[in-house]
């Protein structure tokens, strides 16, 4: 079935109030999930605004990432503050989560506010620093867990919803999270709704049809307050579709670290003493070279892809080879179950945003350091689970005699 957008007869901002006005209404609890970069702000801001003319209150998660910038902590510090006469509660997360570190395969992850370790920054009083405030957090819990265990929790046990600023020309992903026939949506004429991980909250997407010159008009027209570090950004020449505030260290985010050097040098240098690869990730992971088989990706003289990816996991640690090395058996297993005796070296448009199956595919995620593969279609291995799973992956892959270990 192919996909393809339905111009609506009316302006993104109408149609984002309509969505957020149904969203309040229909739903007794409401969660706006915020980030501190402007979509998630123009959606706290659409939220804030409707809520005190329809006397409704709701509730913002903010996940704190330790490494963040001075402006982004004091931007979400001013939106708390303006908005706390209708936020019933602001969930300001300074927990140990743990993410991708997509800048070394010696620590493919990192978490932040780990114990016992010197942090780049201290939380805010009002933050949650108890593990136990959340019944289903769990030690080393990654990131992607803990936001679909938290939406559960807060449904407890009835419809709720949870806003999320994701919009649809961002990425192939991010629009396929919204065209996708196969998810279950609220109903047939809200395609920005999906339900969530527990069948009792559900992910609402307001703001799923706005582009990046729609974002920066409305702040424009409106005049309200967004992250002033996009006003740093470009002034530092960075390019409007460049400009991201999440977590650091991940394969996009990664090209933003120079920043940190240029615009807070203190936070930089308890960044680099912190997490590993920080200082050769701001050295080159900004820059439209192959350091990270970003953009532009060749292999060595005499290599087919195959071989080069082979070799690639070869001449990495050992733990992390064989981490890629299940992944990839499953992928390649699979496409042997549809008849492909081994998938193609290269493809057109192999190294895009969608998954076209091949092997100079599977070196841009080596390459990239994509620890757990979503250029390969996985998604991350609950924490409690993954020594179960890799001990369980390492027995199929010698059953299908697919990367078996090196002896």
């Amino acid at each position: 079935m192919s996909l393809y957008k339905i111009p609506l007869n009316q302006s993104v901002i109408d149609a984002s109030t309509e969505r957020v006005i149904w969203t309040l209404t229909n739903f007794e609890r409401v969660c706006v999930s915020f980030s501190g970069g402007k979509d998630s702000t123009v959606m706290l801001h659409l939220t804030g605004q409707l809520a005190r003319k329809l006397n409704k209150k709701f509730s913002v998660l903010f996940i704190d990432w330790e490494a963040q910038f001075s402006s982004t902590i004091e931007h979400c510090e001013n939106m708390r503050l303006e908005y706390a006469d209708v936020i019933d509660t602001f969930y300001w997360v300074a927990l140990p989560l743990t993410t991708p570190n997509a800048l070394t395969q010696f620590s493919p992850e990192w978490q932040c506010w780990e114990p016992g370790v010197p942090w780049v920054r201290q939380p805010p009083e009002h933050a949650i620093t108890d593990p136990a405030f959340f019944p289903f957090y769990q030690t080393g819990i990654s990131f992607e867990q803990f936001v679909r265990e938290f939406a559960e929790w807060f449904s407890q046990k009835r419809p709720a919803a949870v806003t999320i600023g994701i919009r649809a020309d961002e990425s192939y992903t991010r629009f396929l999270a919204i065209a996708s026939q196969r998810k279950l949506r609220f109903a047939d004429d809200k395609p920005w709704t999906s339900i969530a991980p527990g069948g009792h909250a559900w992910y609402i997407y307001p703001i799923y049809d706005w582009k990046t010159a729609d974002i920066w008009t409305w702040f424009s027209r409106s005049d309200l307050p967004y992250n002033p570090l996009y006003n740093l950004m470009y002034q530092a020449g960075v390019p409007l579709r460049y400009m991201r505030i999440c977590e650091p260290f991940g394969p996009e985010q990664r090209q933003g670290l120079w920043l940190y050097h240029v615009l807070e040098p203190d936070r930089w240098a308890a960044m680099c003493e912190r997490v590993s690869g920080v200082h050769s990730g701001g050295v080159y992971a900004g820059h439209d070279n192959q350091f990270y088989g970003h953009r532009k990706l060749e292999k060595p003289e005499g290599h087919s892809w195959k071989t080069y990816a082979l070799f690639l996991l070869e001449t990495m640690p050992p733990p992390t080879a064989e981490h890629y090395r299940n992944k990839i058996a499953v992928y390649l297993h699979w496409y042997q179950k549809q008849g492909m005796e081994d998938i193609p070296d290269t493809q057109t448009g192999d190294t895009g945003s969608k998954d076209i199956p091949s092997w100079r595919r599977i070196c841009k995620v080596l390459l990239n350091n994509d620890y757990w593969c979503r250029m390969l279609s996985f998604s991350p291995t609950k924490s409690q689970h993954y020594k179960r799973y890799s001990q369980h992956m390492a027995k199929k892959r010698q059953e299908w005699g697919i990367l078996c270990k090196s002896k």
